[in-house]
């Protein structure tokens, strides 16, 4: 019997109602995570320049976030040896960037989220008292991201292609289309590479105990090694997406 207006839900309607309700909530959870992402602060068909490439990264405030507490622990730790303050200093680093967002009255979050990181490797490395320990969580986050990225290829939804669905408002169309899915997936290689070859340089310098070795690789690999893949992508779906506004245009003249 259908029900009329203010009647009480029954049972069978809440069931049905709760697990569409739970999916637009991941979909609604997954797009804003990917507007977040550095792939999603760009648009497909926009021109590729440096300027456009600094903001996709966090602009010039955001690099300087990136990687100013790994080098304080890289120059404190080889100049001292001494674990306590090469680790507390990326903290202090960090810290600081939080007052200076918020007495410029910018957004805090972004420099909240760096210091959360900072203070895990931090108790990490404290709590073990191995100054390597420091990177064993940028480890973790490279073998992780290999695995969703590799599962993403198998089940044939690239990472990438799901990004870049939910910048174009097309969330499946690039599946249907060879040449989109091709250059989605090629991508969403190239991001494994860079995972595993972070892994790769980075794993056995920390089985090997280099702390300082490894605080080096991690910057050389980090935000110039992202930088380059960014751009590498945002090449390769412009190439395949950056049409979509063009053939649009024609459609809207009378």
């Amino acid at each position: 019997m259908p029900e009329t207006p203010g009647s009480p839900e029954t049972p069978d309607s809440l069931a049905a109602r709760e697990p569409a309700e739970r999916t637009a909530s991941f979909s609604d959870a997954f797009a804003a995570a990917a507007r977040r992402s550095g792939i999603g602060q760009v648009a497909p068909g926009e021109t590729p320049t440096a300027q456009s490439l600094v903001r996709a990264i966090g602009g010039v405030r955001g690099l300087v976030e990136s990687i100013l507490p790994g080098l304080a622990f890289l120059v404190i730790y080889t100049v001292t040896k001494d674990l306590t303050p090469s680790v507390v200093a990326p903290l202090v680093v960090s810290a600081v960037f939080i007052v200076v967002r918020l007495a410029t009255r910018s957004p805090v979050m972004p420099a909240v989220a760096g210091l959360v990181g900072v203070a895990i490797s931090a108790a990490l490395a404290l709590f073990t008292g191995r100054a390597e320990d420091n990177f064993l969580p940028g480890l973790i986050i490279n073998a992780v991201s290999i695995v969703v990225l590799l599962v993403s290829i198998i089940v044939r939804w690239p990472l990438i292609g799901l990004i870049v669905g939910v910048l174009t408002g097309d969330m499946t169309g690039w599946r249907s289309d060879p040449a989109k899915f091709r250059v989605v997936l090629i991508a969403s290689w190239c991001w494994v590479g860079l995972f595993a070859l972070r892994l790769g340089v980075e794993g056995p310098l920390y089985l090997a105990s280099q702390a300082a070795a490894l605080a080096s690789v991690k910057l050389l690999l980090g935000v110039p090694l992202y930088a380059a893949m960014l751009w590498v992508t945002w090449l390769l779906v412009r190439a395949a997406f950056g049409h979509q506004k063009s053939d649009a245009a024609p459609a809207e003249r009378p």
